[in-house]
């Protein structure tokens, strides 16, 4: 986040250190450990309170005025058990919690009291035990109101409290917990969003009035097997919703346990740019228990120490249950482990409904905001407004989302309507409409008091429409800063003191003043910036006119340009209005419009979703007038398509469809199998349903024509007539129509019949999913119901998973060879929980002979290699066939123990004696390049995509989609060249729109050195004297006995051991913002996600070559005037070379440690696994060797005199070489 932040107390700023360094540890139950005192109601009351009215027991936050001993000797029992942060005794301290009690007379003085009695009780502890520290956190409860539903049923609109009266209460106990001293304010057991937005409000208004501010921790409910909040909100919506109050954590806690909490906890873990805390009750509800929970400290404990271990979280604690043993438990079992790591911040623009909407920006996130739901916009809406019907006003904004509106535009803006009063009750009767809170809403008007009133009632994070510097600089910083504290996102029209901006100058030079004071003045982070540019209207007849959509479009790409992290929007429905009444031409100006301003980069528009006409539909010859008319190509666009529009307003007759679309007149049982097959998805929804009205059944649809469909795409697939690339949209329109069909089978309690069900892995370690996520589309093509664990999964997930879902297979992946070790394990672990679940296996480093000989002893289940993604679905198939299984299985393990029986007759090889190989290198005398130019290391934060696109080696992109062959002879290939040009042309067009997106962040680092060959190290020196010896590589020497070759290379002979030689070395990455945007797409369109997958691995080895070319040409320089074309580079026709490790010549992993600390390298946003794969996937990283005589080659047949050698330079035992060595051992283990 970019916003300048007021200072951070000096208790938050200790806080956040340690956060950085260790789990940190927050107390447990305070009121299960007043329920265990059994104090009665004169112990609530005491001397003061002997004579109030009301009943006091049970009101537990008074006690630190009553009995403040007892709750000071709780919070030090905490401490004892290795509590760092205490939660005041102030759940319910606010006037409206208090008010059951009539105390809300007593706010200010209960809170204060409360900080004191923590910070008595922390500072004895802190006087007892010098060193540590101890912190104290103001409890901020929810409240017992809802802002965002009504207790009474007959009344949904209505509310027992408002927006401003729940925000004076929290402003009231925020400001007495500052002041007493609190160190930091904790939200906690949020189930309603705006209560507690209500609460952040008050929040940053305090901290705005003192000058400073105090970390604040925010921790959510999710209250039952739903997974949703109270208030029925998803947890990403959640954190989208509270993120723009910038916590210093974010959480669950309550409700549940922590088995049930776990997937909650994982989700913010994934999502959120901040520290994660998580303090679940001692399981569900027990009554008999003396805790009310079954859960003992122990067990508790056990249950948090996986979420430390599989790095989920920073903070941990208890809630309802939990007692000082439960703290000492969990801060014993979990301590040991480091503390997560927060991801970094998305580029998003991040909104939320019920449901998360993120929105990435480029044509495939293209949003459209519904128009309907306007009263300036839509006619029938404003009649159901003006009549009172509320009802069927709701209706308008459901068939606007069910028409494809993922945000809905409100707007009261009418004379005689009270719009604020009209707003307010809208909204809290969509409140209680899933179907239409579920996305977020655009809160419009001109009158910012209706805005507000809006924003009072939206739980989620919504856009406000509009805001602009029309009234001076003051005021657009004084609303934008409103915006911001309601946690809106904000519509910025270009519009200022002057007026509204018409041409592409005036667009572009409002909106950069604007954006320079948001973030500037006003504090506003760029993601939340929406510009609209003013779409004006064309055809008018009016020269001055002419450019006006041109003009627009243009201004969205320099807006984006200069404003990093904006969006842009705009109002679709002005620039036709020269041509109402014709919809047919409204719509072909709309859609052509449309077509060229998101290619341009609009990320939004206000539209009437059931009514764009499809651009690839439209007639050409209207097509062809409409975009003279848009981008302005010709004098008299406008007379020309005023002279044609008569003729296009009548509708197109079905004749005229039939024509083009011949295949849209078979049955829908032959129509749905042709839009699998062809994967055309614009007809699936309406197909799917004419089929499950035909057939009576949603269910009768999926086996029926549905999956007849999915089996011509297998068969085709499988007899190598379609390929990938057509099969992952085959499943893109399986997906759609399934997904229009899950209502009507949840409505009849059927779930839907699947071949199988599978669980898939990328192993601990290892980050590369590519090819995992292929095998997935095609399992999911073949009706297989697919669980995707990710990358990096630890063993126990897979284990955990593997026993809660009981699939049908479990398939295991890995690229690097550290995965095959990490197999083994999974394996070891399945077999010891007793599962013998086929296991397929698959990655470019496994193989047939690996799986029989080194793995499959290590499991009872069939073990099964699985070396391309068009075999996996036969190897299911004859596993789930009772008539095949048997049979396959037995000719798997006689397979198996014949290539172990083979294995085990082999000669071994002839290895030589490591003192003779050593006598055999590759070069005997090494000639030296000239020392660098620009010794050290250098860094690149900013390579150019465009440069890189240039020289891609675009072969490797086609074998990753089974397509095999060279570049660019593939794409006249007679089996495979029309689906590779498909294919070639979709990746160029994605690889356009992603660098004009900027979403391609390339950065590189390389460092050159001197360096000079001691056996088989190379040391690397800080100077050319050779004086400071600042690192070093280790490397190992091929023993191969090898006919008519006489060298054991090794790249250590690559460099003199004489003075003034070099080393140089490099790590590049495509960057952790493409992945991001890529996983954007991996649900809803796996063609695209794959597809970006791909391009961001071609870009990271592309980087990879540019930056070497650069180190040749000018920062070592030894080839100044290298003029090489892309092929000459492709076929390496350059003096040197740049190995990398794991790769043949040099196939040990652990060496990038080394390279990474001389680099520091950490810095690209790229880091190393525990395995020593790289993280982002789309990563290189090597060495630079000048030799001109440097070749690839591969090191094998290493010798145990060898390991022992390399075990003792490298600090090891000899296991431990054997381990990392283990592919290229000469001898058995």
């Amino acid at each position: 986040m970019s916003r300048q932040r007021l200072p951070l107390n000096p208790a938050g700023e200790r806080l956040q250190t340690l956060l950085r360094q260790r789990i940190v540890f927050l107390d447990g139950a305070m009121g299960t450990m007043i329920q265990q005192l059994k104090l009665q109601e004169a112990d609530y009351r005491g001397a003061r309170f002997a004579d109030h009215a009301s009943q006091l027991k049970g009101n537990n936050d008074l006690l630190v005025i009553t009995k403040p001993a007892v709750i000071r000797d709780i919070h030090r029992a905490y401490l004892d058990a290795g509590a760092d942060i205490l939660e005041t005794n102030t759940f319910n301290g606010t006037s409206i919690a208090l008010a059951d009690y009539e105390m809300g007379h007593l706010v200010r003085e209960l809170n204060t009291a409360a900080v004191k009695v923590a910070r008595e009780a922390a500072d004895a502890f802190k006087a007892a035990n010098p060193g540590k520290d101890a912190f104290i956190a103001g409890a901020i409860g929810p409240t017992n109101k809802t802002l965002s539903m009504s207790r009474d049923v007959n009344d949904p609109a209505k509310r027992d409290v408002t927006f401003l009266q729940v925000r004076d209460a929290y402003r009231e106990q925020v400001e007495a917990l500052i002041d007493a001293g609190a160190d930091l304010l904790l939200c906690e057991t949020v189930f309603d969003t705006l209560v507690l937005k209500a609460a952040l409000f008050a929040i940053d208004e305090a901290f705005a009035a003192r000058g400073f501010r105090l970390p604040l921790m925010i921790s959510g409910t999710i209250t039952d097997a739903s997974g949703r909040t109270l208030t029925g909100q998803t947890t990403e919506a959640f954190w989208n919703s509270v993120r723009h109050a910038q916590p210093i954590s974010v959480g669950m806690n309550c409700a549940l346990g922590g088995e049930q909490m776990r997937p909650h906890i994982a989700e913010l873990a994934k999502k959120a740019d901040t520290f994660v805390s998580c303090y679940p009750n001692a399981g569900l509800p027990n009554p008999l228990s003396p805790t009310g929970f079954p859960e003992g400290p122990e067990d508790t404990a056990a249950i948090l120490e996986t979420f430390a271990r599989d790095g989920l979280v920073n903070i941990l604690g208890g809630c309802c249950g939990t007692t000082p043993g439960h703290i000492a438990a969990i801060r014993r079992r979990t301590e040991q482990y480091p503390p997560r790591r927060p991801v970094t911040a998305t580029a998003a623009l991040q909104l939320a409904g019920l449901e998360a909407l993120n929105i990435v920006g480029g044509p495939g996130t293209f949003v459209n905001v519904g128009e309907r739901t306007n009263v300036a916009g839509s006619k029938i809406f404003k009649g159901h407004i003006e009549k009172g019907d509320y009802r069927s006003a709701l209706r308008v904004a459901k068939q606007q989302i069910e028409a494809g509106a993922t945000v809905i535009d409100i707007n009261f803006d009418a004379g005689l309507l009270d719009g604020a009063a009209a707003m307010t009750k809208f909204l809290n009767l969509a409140a209680t409409e899933p179907d239409i809170t579920k996305v977020p809403f655009m809160i419009d008007s001109s009158n910012f008091d209706i805005i507000e009133a809006g924003l009072r009632c939206v739980q989620g994070k919504a856009i406000v429409n509009s805001i602009s510097l029309k009234e001076g600089p003051a005021e657009f910083v004084r609303r934008a800063r409103l915006c911001r504290r309601y946690g809106a996102a904000m519509i910025v029209m270009a519009f200022d003191e002057v007026g509204q901006a018409a041409s592409l100058a005036d667009k572009i030079r409002i909106c950069e003043r604007a954006y320079g004071i948001l973030l500037q003045e006003a504090g506003v982070d760029p993601q939340d910036i929406i510009f609209d540019a003013n779409i004006l209207t064309v055809g008018t007849g009016m020269n001055e006119h002419n450019r006006y959509a041109l003009d627009f479009i243009e201004a969205v790409t320099e807006i984006k340009r200069r404003c990093p992290g904006a969006r842009t929007s705009g109002g679709l429905s002005n620039v036709s209005f020269a041509f109402a009444g014709n919809n047919p031409v409204r719509e072909a100006i709309h859609s052509v419009f449309l077509y060229h301003a998101v290619k341009a980069g609009l990320d939004m528009a206000i539209v009437n979703a059931g009514m764009l006409e499809v651009y690839s539909e439209i007639d050409p010859e209207l097509r062809e007038l409409v975009e003279d008319l848009v981008l302005c190509r010709r004098d008299d666009a406008t007379d020309r398509l005023m002279e044609a529009a008569p003729r296009f307003a009548a509708t197109k007759t079905e004749a005229d469809v039939s024509k083009k679309h011949e295949w849209r007149a078979l049955g829908v049982e032959k129509r749905l199998e042709h839009a699998l097959v062809k994967g055309i998805d614009d007809h699936a929804v309406a197909d799917t349903e004419e089929a499950r009205l035909k057939l009576g059944r949603p269910l009768l649809v999926i086996e029926g024509p549905l999956m007849d469909g999915m089996r011509v795409v297998g068969q085709l697939f499988g007899e190598g007539k379609m390929f990938l690339p057509q099969v992952v949209r085959s499943a893109r329109v399986m997906k759609t129509a399934v997904a229009h069909l899950e209502p009507f089978m949840a409505a009849e309690k059927v779930g839907g019949s699947t071949q199988g069900s599978f669980l898939i892995a990328t192993v601990k370690g290892d980050v590369h999913d590519i090819g995992k996520n292929i095998v997935g589309v095609v399992l999911a093509c073949n009706n297989y119901a697919v669980t995707d664990l990710g990358v990096m999964t630890p063993t126990e997930k897979i284990v955990a998973e593997a026993q809660r879902l009981k699939p049908d297979f479990i398939g295991l992946s890995g690229l690097i060879t550290p995965s095959l070790d990490e197999m083994i394990t999974v394996a070891q672990e399945l077999k010891r929980a007793d599962i013998r679940t086929p296991l397929l296996i698959g990655g470019a480093t496994t193989s047939k002979e690996h799986t029989a000989i080194k793995l499959a002893q290590h499991y009872d289940g069939p073990m099964v290699h699985v070396g391309d993604a068009s075999l996996v679905t036969a190897v299911c198939s004859d596993l789930l066939n009772p008539a095949k299984r048997d049979g396959f299985v037995s000719d798997l393990r006689t397979e198996q123990a014949e290539l172990r029986e083979a294995y085990e007759k082999q000669q071994p090889a002839v290895v030589i004696p490591l003192a003779e190989a050593r006598k055999r290198p590759l070069v005997t005398t090494a000639p030296v390049q000239p020392a660098p130019r620009l010794p050290g290391v250098t860094l690149f934060e900013r390579i150019d995509p465009a440069a890189v696109a240039e020289i891609i080696d675009w072969t490797p992109f086609f074998i990753t989609w089974s397509l095999k062959g060279a570049f660019p002879q593939i794409l006249k290939s007679p089996k495979y060249g029309e689906e590779a040009r498909k294919l070639f042309d979709a990746a160029r067009g994605e690889l356009d729109d992603l660098i004009r997106g900027h979403r391609v962040h390339l950065r590189g680092v390389a460092g050159l050195w001197s360096a000079r060959r001691v056996g088989d190290d190379i040391e690397i020196y800080g100077d050319e004297a050779q004086a400071k010896k600042v690192g070093r590589f280790h490397f190992l020497r091929d023993q191969r006995q090898r006919p008519r070759v006489d060298t054991c290379r090794s790249l250590a002979d690559l460099v003199s051991a004489g003075p003034g030689d070099h080393l140089g070395g490099f790590a590049v990455t495509a960057g952790q913002e493409i992945d991001d945007y890529a996983t954007s797409f991996k649900e809803r369109d796996p063609l695209r996600h794959i597809l970006i997958q791909a391009l961001a691995d071609r870009l990271a080895e592309g980087c990879a070559e540019w930056l070497h070319r650069e180190v040749r040409t000018t920062l070592w320089g030894y080839a100044p005037n290298e003029a090489l074309n892309v092929e000459e580079l492709v076929d390496e026709k350059y003096a040197g070379r740049r190995p990398a490790a794991g790769y043949p010549a040099c196939p040990e992993h652990t060496e990038k440690a080394e390279l990474w600390r001389l680099l520091d390298a950490d810095r690209l946003g790229c880091t190393l696994t525990e395995t020593f794969a790289m993280n982002p996937a789309a990563s290189v990283s090597g060495l630079y060797f000048g030799n001109p005589k440097s070749i690839y080659f591969d090191v094998d047949n290493v010798g145990r005199d060898q390991v022992e050698d390399y075990a003792a330079r490298k600090g090891w035992t000899v296991a431990q070489a054997e381990k990392w060595l283990r592919p290229v051992l000469g001898y058995k283990t």
